[in-house]
């Protein structure tokens, strides 16, 4: 090496394999490349023999099917001059510094791509913590890996030790178990997670070859795919895993789906998100209908004040000084106030100003779903919601809409079981929002009787009350134009409706108008309207709907 040229682990291990060659690994070796191997042992945390091995392992990097026999020639040493170092090869191993390929006549080793990668930017290398994931998570790490593979920033190998590293880490997770229980070999079990992937992340139910050929670039092997595919003999055809769509009654051999059978077996973690989907479900920012909102002065000033907060830039710089100074770094608001307030439309106005997607959840509606499974489906609630921040650039909101049921005070000395699993719900969502990361908004109508727990987890408390005659006589104009100011100013005076109710009665006019055409008296026609709410609003049950 040249005199005053800065040592790093490449040049390290270049110079141990100088002076390896041929050497047998003998004391003289360790006496040369002492240096050499004092660098790699310091920088990577490993002992002498074990940074020997490294090199060695490095200088092969490029090879997926590494071989002991293979250091033995380089070496020019017997094979159980190499097995004295099997221990060390070991650690290697479990430190993820390198895998192993064990089949019945053949051991073999690759280096991971994010090991090479350490050696050239000379970093120690830390494996990834992929452990402890839900199985939303690790859906959202498949996506990523697959997306690498299709990039062609991944080669088969590498996505194939990818994955298997994450399933090691999460073997406590359902799917994980239920894949390794069919016993397939490494081709079909990732040939089996691909369609997993696909139909989870992208929702897709009718995959066809050009969708999974990229897995594999052995053109051998994808000719041999496409025929057991068409033939209808490949082994996930066999077990009943994947079957072909049907089209008006006619089996397509050009489409495939996973059979029902193997999404319950596969999936069941992900049951309760499917069956809530009719109870909520994912709102798209872009997807909200523009609404202008009518607020007080001093109210008003509150939705500004948490709209400018949930703008991205104000929303990370804000999130992080939190995030520093040991605070809380979830965003968590209750919407209190009598039912046609703006509460839920100001949500969704919130969310449209700042492109956040909403998760909505409608606690009224799935309660019922709850029983015997409360706790698992309220933890499965936030933990699509945890993946849904990892995946996206811009943090969703999770919206706890008609929340009053799960709010309220908390029931002491319950023997029911119906009333301990209400608790039990309340309680993990009462730790949940202690570490959340994102933003939480509950709405409900009845405050009064909220559990203090809760009250004390809520950073913003907006109270939405009844608008003001000005306020109404906005309204009345900006959802029926036709009225002049007088007119409009007359019903805000008499009837003191919230923005749900006049903008029911603005429905009840458009309906009529188109049915009957214009009344010539539309202050009579709309006094009757107004007479109608109030008298539905005394015989209506209590909801919750703006």
């Amino acid at each position: 090496m040249a005199a005053g040229r800065k040592i790093d682990l490449l040049s390290a291990v270049e110079q141990i394999l100088e002076k390896a060659k041929g050497s047998g690994l003998s004391s003289e070796f360790y006496r040369k490349a002492e240096k050499y191997i004092i660098y790699v042992a310091d920088k990577m945390k490993l002992t002498k023999e074990q940074s020997v091995m490294m090199a060695l392992f490095i200088d092969n990097s490029s090879d997926s099917c590494i071989s002991i026999s293979d250091f033995c020639k380089y070496l020019d040493c017997r094979t159980t001059r190499i097995l004295r170092y099997m221990s060390d090869i070991d650690v290697l191993e479990k430190r993820e510094l390198v895998r192993c390929c064990r089949e019945s006549n053949s051991v073999t080793y690759r280096v991971p791509m994010e090991v090479v990668e350490a050696f050239k930017k000379d970093e120690l290398y830390v494996p990834k913590d992929y452990s402890g994931l839900s199985c939303q998570e690790l859906f959202v790490e498949l996506e990523e890996i697959f997306s690498l593979r299709k990039s062609k920033e991944l080669k088969y190998e590498a996505t194939v030790e990818k994955i298997s590293h994450l399933f090691n880490c999460n073997k406590q997770l359902q799917f994980v178990q239920k894949v390794k229980s069919y016993c397939l070999n490494e081709c079909d079990e990732m040939m089996l997670v691909l369609f997993s992937h696909l139909f989870v992340n992208n929702n897709d139910d009718s995959i066809r070859f050009y969708n999974i050929e990229f897995l594999n670039d052995s053109r051998c092997l994808k000719s041999l795919w496409k025929m057991q595919f068409n033939e209808g003999t490949h082994i996930l055809i066999r077990k009943n895993l994947i079957e072909f769509n049907n089209e008006d009654g006619f089996e397509n051999r050009e489409s495939m789906r996973i059979t029902s059978e193997a999404k319950r077996e596969l999936f069941s973690e992900f049951s309760s998100m499917h069956q809530n989907t009719n109870s909520g479900g994912l709102v798209k920012w872009k997807d909200i209908v523009p609404k202008r909102l009518f607020f007080g002065e001093n109210f008003g000033s509150q939705i500004t004040e948490l709209g400018k907060l949930l703008e991205e830039e104000q929303y990370k710089e804000v999130h992080s000084r939190m995030k520093e100074t040991g605070f809380r770094c979830g965003f968590t608001c209750l919407f209190y106030g009598s039912a046609g307030t703006g509460k839920t439309e100001t949500v969704l106005q919130l969310a449209r100003q700042t492109g956040r997607d909403i998760l909505q959840v409608n606690i009224s509606q799935i309660k019922s779903k709850w029983v015997g499974e409360s706790e698992k489906n309220i933890k499965q609630v936030f933990d699509h919601y945890r993946a849904m921040v990892k995946e996206n650039n811009i943090a969703p909101i999770l919206l706890f809409n008609e929340a009053d049921a799960i709010i309220g005070r908390r029931q002491e000395s319950v023997e029911r079981a119906v009333d301990k699993m209400e608790n039990s719900i309340q309680n993990i969502i009462l730790q949940e929002m202690e570490t959340l990361d994102g933003i939480l908004i509950a709405t409900t109508n009845l405050a009064q009787n909220m559990d203090k727990a809760f009250e004390r987890r809520f950073l913003y408390k907006i109270k939405f009350e009844k608008p003001t005659v000005e306020a109404r006589i906005s309204m009345w104009r900006e959802m029926i134009p036709v009225l002049k100011e007088e007119e409009a100013s007359m019903l805000a005076d008499k009837y003191d409706f919230s923005g749900g109710q006049i903008e029911n009665i603005a429905r009840h006019y458009t309906i009529g108008n188109i049915l009957h055409g214009d009344s010539g008296n539309i202050i009579e026609e709309m006094s009757a309207y107004c007479d109608n709410e109030k008298l539905e609003a005394g015989t209506r049950k209590i909801g919750f709907c703006m």
